[in-house]
């Protein structure tokens, strides 16, 4: 009986180690590609520009092996603020996953950002104006979220 109980146990931290082995690094497996970012305008709400901070990126799945479900979840900040100014979700690739060595590409834009009177131009010259960062993380399937960076905002208009 103790014998079946130590090999039953063995097998089960066998399989379970499969789900959390090294694959299940997502910061190793999910490479940054390349980033940019901005701010666009959502044009006008209530009588107002309103401009939104935005971040593009290409992901690389830098794994020997299909990852299925890559997400992404970028946290907007008002830089010297760490409270979350506003938060934007993706699906990288879906159930049929990002092959060994695939890109993908993925744009998150947070809800939330300034309204004023003036062109998106001179919001953005505005001595008022508080630049942005964000704080990105990914996860795969259904390993946990792992952070992937944190970037500046850069202080330009983009087109939509």
């Amino acid at each position: 009986m103790r014998s079946s109980i130590v090999a039953l146990t063995g097998v089960i931290l066998l399989l379970g180690g499969f789900g959390c082995g090294a694959d299940a690094n997502v910061s190793k497996n999910v490479r940054v590609q390349s980033v940019s970012s901005g701010w666009i305008d959502e044009g006008p709400v209530h009588g107002k520009k309103k401009l939104v901070p935005t971040i593009s990126l290409t992901l690389k799945n830098a794994s020997g092996r299909t990852l299925t479900m890559v997400q992404v979840n970028a946290l907007f900040h008002r830089v010297g603020d760490e409270d979350e100014w506003g938060t934007g979700f993706v699906t990288a690739a879906g159930s049929e996953g990002l092959p060994p060595g695939g890109v993908t590409a993925v744009t998150v834009t947070s809800p939330l950002g300034y309204t004023g009177t003036e062109s998106g131009s001179e919001m953005l010259a505005n001595s008022q104006f508080v630049d942005a960062r964000v704080d990105l993380f990914a996860k795969y399937g259904s390993s946990n979220w792992a952070p992937l960076g944190q970037y500046r905002i850069t202080r330009q208009l983009l087109a939509r």
